[in-house]
């Protein structure tokens, strides 16, 4: 009686829960990032994101105010001021004036410099230099200590990567890069895959089981094969290096898997709508332009997102096809390697520089998904 028309099976429940596990798997990574991008560098190096929150024990290098800023107290130079500027809210448990002792002294205690005078710190941040000659150099002695700071979250890191003049010419760039490679290589096997899913769906003609089963036969084919052999063909004729050449390699690289869901789907069309148009005198093209494309939206929009998906996060075969030596070219997948090899230190940008090259495909996902679960659901073999 569970399987009578109106009920649905305990199955359902488990595979909903199964798709949701799914999905949360996949955003838990995506998330972290997105917390992480408004995290200071310190945060992220003490404590995980999930920590965002909470108070946290960082250990931090500090320096006191260069010693322009000394005033002379009858026979003592004295520099004072708080580590943490003009925010204390954090609370000091350790410190100490040597990266190889940072624990040496407990709030309220006294250090002796190693350039002469003293140092008195206390638990908020507030400190004393003082020293019977007058203190020398551009910059004041550094702090190391340990101390417990509250959750803070900043727009600083968005700041960097968007308007710092350091972060804006390379990001900014290969933000449009990636773009002026995605929207051609995602358009340009659509309309190709479509004609040819026509012609293998609906169209009669000697050798179509062939071409149908060389079809299937190029999804197993490795990409990593073809990367080095097309290449020196794109360099044989002159389109290495450049954007018509990743275009044709992510065109050649997805058309297989275009055509194979677009003709299942086509294929599912009914027959008698094909046929009614033929009798009414209607071509093949206006066929195609006029009944077949309309109907096939769900399936063009699926397979839309997963090339996008795939260009946009592709850093093999831009490395191979696109990146030249002068950087013009640089995708954002390249431009974060870039930033690993070159500023690995700065967590906070990474973090940053990745979650925006992320958020872009997301939204294209979530924006489309309707048409995404149609296109798949209705282009399966029949």
């Amino acid at each position: 009686m569970n399987n009578i028309a109106g009920s649905r099976s305990a199955l359902v429940w488990i595979v909903n829960l199964c798709v949701l596990g799914l999905v949360c798997l996949w955003l838990f990574p995506t998330f972290g990032l997105f917390v992480s991008s408004f995290r200071t560098a310190d945060q992220i190096a003490t404590s995980g994101w999930w920590r965002a929150m909470f108070a946290s024990e960082q250990n931090l290098t500090l320096r006191t105010a260069p010693p322009e800023s000394q005033v002379q107290q009858g026979d003592l130079y004295v520099i004072e001021g708080n580590l943490f500027g003009d925010n204390p809210d954090a609370v000091i448990s350790v410190w100490g004036v040597s990266s190889r002792d940072i624990d040496a002294y407990t709030p309220g205690e006294t250090a002796e410099l190693r350039r002469g005078g003293e140092i008195t710190v206390q638990a908020d941040g507030g400190y004393r230099l003082v020293n019977t000659e007058a203190f020398e150099g551009n910059r004041g002695p550094r702090v190391f200590v340990t101390a417990t700071t509250p959750p803070e979250l900043t727009f600083q890191n968005y700041k960097n990567i968007l308007f710092d003049p350091a972060n804006v010419d390379g990001m900014a760039k290969a933000f449009f890069n990636t773009l002026t490679v995605t929207i051609p290589a995602t358009i340009i096997p659509i309309l190709v895959a479509a004609f040819a899913a026509y012609a293998l769906a609906w169209m009669d003609f000697p050798g179509r089981a062939l071409l149908i089963a060389a079809v299937v036969g190029l999804l197993v084919v490795p990409l990593q094969l073809a990367l080095i052999p097309l290449l020196k063909l794109h360099l044989g004729v002159g389109i290495g290096k450049s954007y018509l050449g990743i275009w044709l390699a992510h065109t050649g690289f997805g058309l297989p898997l275009a055509i194979y869901l677009l003709r299942n789907y086509m294929a599912g069309l009914p027959r008698d709508i094909i046929e009614n148009a033929r009798v009414d005198g209607a071509t093949d093209f206006q066929i195609f332009t006029k009944i077949i494309l309309p109907l096939s939206f769900p399936a063009l929009a699926s397979f839309a997102i997963f090339q996008f998906l795939w260009t946009w996060n592709d850093l093999l075969v831009a490395k191979v096809f696109l990146i030249d030596a002068s950087g013009q070219t640089t995708v954002m997948t390249a431009q974060i390697v870039e930033l690993m090899g070159t500023r690995g230190g700065n967590w906070e940008i990474l973090a940053t520089a990745a979650f925006v090259s992320i958020a872009v495909p997301l939204l294209v996902f979530f924006a489309m998904q309707k048409y995404l679960v149609r296109g798949l659901l209705a282009g399966s073999v029949k």
